[in-house]
């Protein structure tokens, strides 16, 4: 039922939230930190030229990005309304070497066909996530990278995700580090970091008020050790 929830979630949602899905992440009030967030992301890359897989990758802003820094994007989805309006944006923006695909990531086909991979904001809709990560880690050629910028602990007791669960029957679960990294280990990726989303550094940074000198580097330190509970993971296979 949960995939179900998923491949249907754009019908239910209503035409302002479809809107808002096209249009990110300028329509969204967290514009400033989803930048940030897919800058950070595109450092942890290897630079392009190469193929890289977006997944669930839904209305496709994160794959218009990917390939205007110059990838040959694939984003895949499990909603064929998402890939759908995904193919048509692209057009419509006239970006070439990105296509899209309708398919369930916890049982892709591709095998050793990308350079790099990234979930973002999307593993933690998975049913299986160990056979998302165990995928991707087979889509990856040698020395591939994976990206995951993920919700952590405390998400799925959120409103929002009880919310989303609720009313749209979709699957939202805490997806922290150091499940990604055990995940990605048992898949057989064999280097790990991990860094701190860009919205706790916006938070730690740049809201107004809150760092002043002599404060900055305690309120960095401690933006590092949260990023433990609830960061970006990078994985080389």
């Amino acid at each position: 039922m949960a995939k179900q929830g998923e491949k249907d979630y754009l019908k239910n949602i209503g035409e302002g939230a479809l809107q808002h899905a096209l249009n990110k992440p300028f329509s969204d009030p967290d514009c400033g930190a989803l930048l940030m967030e897919i800058g950070a992301v595109m450092a942890l890359l290897p630079p392009p030229p190469g193929d890289l897989l977006d997944l669930g990758c839904g209305t496709g802003w994160t794959s218009r990005f990917f390939a205007r820094r110059g990838y040959a994007v694939t984003g895949q989805d499990i909603s064929p309304d998402a890939v759908r309006l995904a193919a048509e944006k692209a057009q419509a923006e006239g970006l070439e070497r990105l296509r899209f695909v309708e398919s369930d990531y916890e049982s892709l086909a591709f095998v050793e066909m990308f350079d790099c991979a990234v979930f973002f904001s999307s593993l933690h809709h998975a049913t299986e996530e160990a056979a998302a990560i165990r995928a991707v880690y087979r889509a990856l050629r040698p020395g591939g990278v994976c990206v995951t910028s993920e919700p952590g602990y405390g998400h799925a007791a959120s409103p929002e995700s009880q919310h989303a669960a609720r009313d749209y029957g979709v699957t939202e679960k805490d997806m922290p580090p150091a499940l990604i990294q055990r995940l990605g280990q048992e898949a057989g990726f064999r280097e790990f970091a991990v860094y701190p989303h860009a919205d706790a550094l916006q938070k730690a940074l740049y809201a107004p008020g809150l760092v002043r000198m002599g404060s900055g580097l305690i309120r960095g330190a401690r933006t590092w050790a949260f990023a433990r509970r609830n960061g970006i993971v990078w994985m080389r296979k």
